[in-house]
């Protein structure tokens, strides 16, 4: 695991929560933030329950399925962790290509040299901040906002203190 993807994973892990099983959520039963079809693809067989998933177990899972796509082990300490956490919610394709046009770069989902530019000449924090305005702009984008809204917003603002206190304890 490179950079900061632990201090990221139990993070993410404490927004996501435990089990759930909310049959108006599109995912459908929930554990750890992993849905039970992400899960079985990832095993590669059908399982009966989600409730006995642990962080340990989930760990490779979210190292090769977000924190990489997200390009964690590059981006800088809080960004890393907003981008982390928007790609575990909504794929590391939108992840990325959110933080591109945040940052007004070509959003194509690949952080390429135009964009680490982009990213190291900028101040982190004021990154963070724009990356979740984006994040809350795409949130109230959706069907399911009225049902979900309050708490991804929530979650925006508490994972946005937390990833500004990460840029500015280094």
């Amino acid at each position: 695991m490179q950079g900061n993807f632990k201090e990221c994973l139990d993070l993410v892990l404490k927004s996501e929560g435990g089990w759930v099983n909310n049959p108006a959520d599109p995912g459908g039963e929930t554990n750890l933030g992993v849905t039970k079809r992400v899960w079985e693809e990832y095993v590669g067989h059908p399982v009966t329950t989600m409730k006995n998933l642990t962080p340990e177990l989930v760990a490779p899972l979210y190292e090769q399925k977000y924190w990489r796509p997200c390009y964690g082990e590059i981006l800088p300490r809080g960004l890393d962790f907003v981008t982390f956490s928007m790609g575990v919610n909504a794929g590391p394709g939108r992840a990325v290509k959110l933080l591109q046009s945040a940052i007004g770069c070509v959003p194509d989902g690949v952080i390429g040299p135009r964009t680490r530019e982009l990213i190291s000449d900028s101040n982190s924090a004021t990154l963070i901040a724009k990356f979740s305005e984006a994040r809350r702009e795409y949130y109230k984008s959706l069907k399911t906002f009225p049902i979900f809204g309050k708490g991804w917003l929530n979650r925006v603002d508490h994972e946005e203190a937390q990833a500004l206190n990460m840029a500015k304890n280094g």
